[in-house]
């Protein structure tokens, strides 16, 4: 009873500090003042600002109808290919749509490839060509993406992951902001579709819809969207053709966007837009090996292309004042340096403090950012998501989501010090260790 006693009475007198004393926050706080909160209100703002747009100016309808190609890049995933398919075929567009199924490795993938091949003559009708391309040897994700990009003839190109299904409005959310000739590529918006699998898939569909959907939706709106999702992105297929489509390695995704951001100080009035309303359902990892597999590899892959590929193209000149100074910050500094001092901030005020001061302490940030992220959450709902009444149904999920955000930065940690000490950007599973081998080293 007694130190019950004892951590409630230091619980109370945080909190009555953090009252009287603002200059106290900056002690308890210091990584949320000086570095979350400028974020935080970067994507309030654009949030504010899409949903002005969006639903109280009421943009005109667009007649702007190119063709469309959608590359779909296909491995191993079997029976979902046929739902990819469809998804596209079915889209509420009135252009042309050439849907490519590429598969990759078909000798051993005859599976795959026979479930596409039967599907492209089942599915396809006028309007929407299904064409079947097979590469019998594998060649992994970048060499599956340029096949596609090179068979592709529409004038938006869209690539989509195989297991991974789509609004039937997406093209008609996506295609129109082509229409300005100054962008070159817009990012598609991703959904957990395995919400309710299991704990970490409810913790993941929450991190998807507030940082996801929610973030890059107010990024979008200040030309700061630091990556077109490798699941789902679209492209200006001239644009791609000119800087030579996707490159080896791994993270062909964000290489692909920083690589494009690298024409920004030359071109500025380029931009990348977020298409927020533009969906893609994706099954997200429903076991902890699989979820920090994918983040070490999605971690890792970013240590490699800010520190060791791109960093000659991090400046100004190149960038663009905005650009740059936003990359470095919240591209590479938040991404590489910022989950060691968290989880170094943590351990050390374990070290140095008495549990009974530390406990408190813990709580009293455990409910700032509970408060935070209810209040991100509530906007998200209220001004982006399209799905309202489904999202509504993870707010009882909340509360354990700083505990999961936590082990999320943990991940991050040890993904940052593997890839540092072991290079493991080159053992990823997208290509073979053949192709990797080949690749430039840096």
């Amino acid at each position: 009873m007694s130190e019950l006693t004892t951590l409630t009475y230091i619980l109370l007198d945080i909190w009555h500090l953090l009252r009287s004393e603002l200059t106290a926050l900056v002690w308890v706080f210091p990584l949320v003042l000086a570095y979350e909160l400028p974020l935080m209100l970067l994507v309030i703002t654009g949030i504010l600002k899409f949903y002005h747009a969006s639903f109280i100016a009421r943009p005109a309808s667009s007649l702007y109808l190119p063709k469309v190609s959608v590359v779909i890049t296909c491995y191993a995933e079997g029976e979902a290919v046929r739902e990819t398919i469809a998804s596209f075929v079915e889209q509420v567009y009135d252009g042309q749509v050439e849907i490519i199924a590429v598969v990759d490795g078909a000798v051993q993938n005859h599976h795959t490839y026979d479930v596409a091949r039967k599907a492209a003559a089942a599915l396809a009708r006028p309007g929407r060509v299904i064409t079947v391309l097979p590469k019998w040897q594998r060649g992994g994700r970048v060499s599956t993406l340029n096949a596609g990009l090179h068979a592709a003839t529409g004038e938006i190109l869209i690539n989509a992951d195989a297991d991974t299904s789509f609004d039937c409005d997406t093209l008609v959310n996506i295609v129109p902001f082509f229409e300005d000739p100054n962008v070159p590529a817009v990012g598609g918006c991703l959904r957990v579709r395995n919400v309710s699998q299991t704990l970490l898939t409810r913790m993941q569909a929450i991190e998807y819809l507030v940082s996801i959907q929610g973030g890059k939706t107010g990024l979008g709106q200040w030309n700061l969207l630091n990556n077109v999702s490798g699941a789902f992105g679209a492209f200006r297929r001239e644009v791609l053709l000119q800087i030579g489509g996707w490159d080896t390695h791994t993270a062909e995704d964000l290489d692909l966007t920083v690589r494009l951001k690298q024409y920004f100080a030359r071109y500025p009035s380029w931009r990348i837009p977020f298409a927020s309303l533009a969906i893609g359902h994706t099954d997200a990892p429903a076991s902890i090996r699989n979820l920090a597999m994918q983040r070490l590899r999605w971690d890792g892959d970013l240590l490699f292309l800010y520190i060791r590929k791109h960093w000659p193209a991090f400046s100004p000149g190149i960038l663009g004042t905005k650009t740059f100074v936003f990359t470095l910050l919240y591209g590479v500094l938040q991404n590489v340096l910022m989950p060691a001092v968290i989880v170094i901030y943590m351990v050390w005020l374990c070290i140095a403090y008495p549990w009974q001061f530390t406990l408190p302490l813990f709580l009293t940030m455990y409910l700032l950012y509970m408060v935070l992220l209810l209040f991100m959450y509530v906007l998200v709902l209220l001004a982006v998501s399209e799905r309202p009444a489904t999202d509504l149904k993870l707010m009882v999920w909340l509360p354990l989501y700083p505990i999961y955000a936590f082990f999320m930065r943990s991940v991050t940690l040890f993904a940052l010090i593997n890839e540092t000490v072991r290079r493991s950007h080159e053992e990823s599973s997208m290509a073979p260790w053949w192709v990797l081998k080949r690749g430039r080293k840096y």
